[in-house]
């Protein structure tokens, strides 16, 4: 009895599930019906709509050549009208004259005659009807005027539904992902001259492959692209790939999307480590700012931060700019940073380090000094910099070092010797970190041009390191390494500058 129940039970909900199912698949057909009735209406309003536009076109046609005929048609009538009433007008002086010359054949005084025969000379001699042309000035020939519609008739009656653009087909090898931009180069699988222009999504990922459903950005969309090819420039890369597809669309219809491409673009991103830096240094998020304080009298020194001794450090993820981050802005609603590590840096070593190490590949970052900067290094460190120690003074770390107190000094330093840098301070320092190769470069960010190259054999995961005194910093990350940087690595000698020249350089 309790089998027989229990069979019955699954029997009872495998029905009921298939009922469930049932009922969902007659809500979609009645979903989809409803659709079916709805977009047709919707495309009979449209062709309605084309028709009618077509009449329009056609009655304007109509009435516009029907104008040109009776335009000709008074033309030459009024012509016909003047030269009918000339030639009326001379052949009544010219029946009046005969008349004339009639009645003068029976004058008998030959005084009379004669004086009667000259007025006929000289009335013959002016009569109308000897000079005017008894030639038609236009004729009754319309035919210029007709029209044939033949061709026409054939392109109307071919009209037919406009049929959706195929997909589209992206071309990786023609992509090119460069100096933080993307181009994208697509072809038509046959040709359409249909089309109109085309729709371009994208969304950042850190999955290599197929887009995912899930755990995926949505999609960003760039519309009515014209070309068959569109470059994103100015991005942030902060994310390993990025996915992209394109469709085609006409006056009508989109067609269906190309297959997804994903295109590698990770750069190195990274912040400000709070945990690491000075005293001196209030770190908030990605916001640091020089506190001469140590952290005291902070509503003071936020009520007087643009005084010329207060100084920041921004870090501004792929803002070639370097201006401030606008989170200074709101920086009296934040709450102070969490101090007290026993890592962080004191004494005179005002340091913070980033938060993410490099242990291989090639990296590029951009470092943008305030005007009121007083003093300031740039470059990479081990991990294990010790607490009192100064950017470019130990040997494990390396340095380029800007100071502005009494007159510029611009030095290269590594193992507390310096190296002195001939050449003007730019305004934003590029960072080129090349682990594998042993090589770290310093550029003019703006030019391009090569500031100083050490060369080494790293043997410790580096950080990028930064000190900054009485003024402040910004930062750019999420960078590729620039192709003008690539090409200049390329050539690059190493004759520039090295390590090993600075063993023999007292600071």
């Amino acid at each position: 009895m309790d089998a027989q129940k229990e069979a019955l039970q699954r029997i009872i909900s495998t029905l009921a599930n298939k009922n469930d199912e049932i009922q969902n698949f007659i809500d979609t057909l009645s979903h989809t019906l409803k659709g079916v009735q709805a977009n047709s209406s919707n495309v009979i309003a449209e062709l309605d709509e084309e028709f009618d536009g077509l009449y329009s076109i056609l009655d304007e046609m109509k009435e516009s050549m029907t104008n040109s005929i009776k335009q000709e048609q008074a033309h030459k009538s009024q012509e016909l009208q003047n030269q009918l009433s000339q030639c009326s007008n001379a052949l009544e002086n010219s029946e009046e004259l005969l008349e004339f010359a009639a009645r003068s054949l029976d004058i008998k005084d030959p005084e009379e005659f004669s004086k009667a025969a000259r007025q006929i000379k000289d009335r013959v001699t002016m009569a109308s009807a000897f000079r005017i042309s008894l030639k038609p000035k236009v004729s009754d020939n319309m035919t210029h005027l007709m029209v044939d519609f033949s061709q026409e008739r054939q392109m109307l009656q071919a009209l037919k539904f406009l049929p959706v653009p195929k997909a589209p087909e992206i071309d990786p090898v023609e992509c090119l992902v460069a100096d933080n931009a993307v181009t994208i180069v697509w072809r038509m699988p046959e040709e359409d001259n249909k089309i109109d222009h085309f729709v371009l999504e994208y969304r950042k990922t850190n999955f290599d492959g197929l887009p995912r459903v899930k755990d995926e950005t949505c999609w960003e969309l760039i519309d009515y692209i014209k070309g068959a090819e569109y470059t994103l420039s100015g991005l942030k890369f902060d994310s390993k790939y990025m996915n992209f597809r394109v469709r085609a669309c006409n006056k009508a219809v989109a067609g269906e999307y190309s297959d997804p491409v994903t295109l590698e673009t990770k750069a190195l991103v990274f912040s400000l480590d709070n945990t690491s830096s000075h005293l001196n240094l209030k770190v908030e998020d990605s916001y640091v700012e020089w506190d001469p304080t140590g952290g005291k009298g902070q509503e003071n020194k936020i009520k007087g931060k643009e005084n010329k001794g207060s100084g920041q450090i921004t870090v501004l993820k792929n803002n070639t700019s370097g201006t401030p981050s606008p989170k200074r802005t709101s920086i009296s609603s934040r709450s102070p940073s969490i101090r007290g590590s026993r890592d962080r840096f004191t004494g005179e070593s005002y340091t913070v380090l980033g938060d993410t190490a490099i242990e291989s590949g090639q990296h590029y970052w951009e470092v943008r000094a305030q005007k009121d900067c007083k003093s300031y290094s740039v470059g990479v460190a081990y991990k294990n910099l010790g607490k009192f120690d100064q950017l470019g003074k130990t040997n494990t770390s390396w340095c380029i070092h800007v100071n502005n107190w009494l007159q510029t000094t611009f030095a290269a330093k590594h193992n507390n010797k310096a190296k002195t840098l001939d050449m003007t301070v730019p305004d934003r320092i590029g960072v080129y970190c090349d682990f594998d190769g042993g090589q770290l470069s310093f550029y003019n960010a703006s030019s391009k041009q090569l500031l100083y190259t050490f060369k080494t054999k790293f043997t410790q995961p580096l950080l990028p390191g930064f000190m900054v005194w009485c003024g402040g910093l910004a930062l750019s990350t999420g960078l590729q390494v620039p192709s003008a940087v690539k090409m200049l690595q390329k050539s690059e000698n190493g004759l520039s500058g090295s390590a090993t020249s600075l063993t023999n350089v007292t600071q």
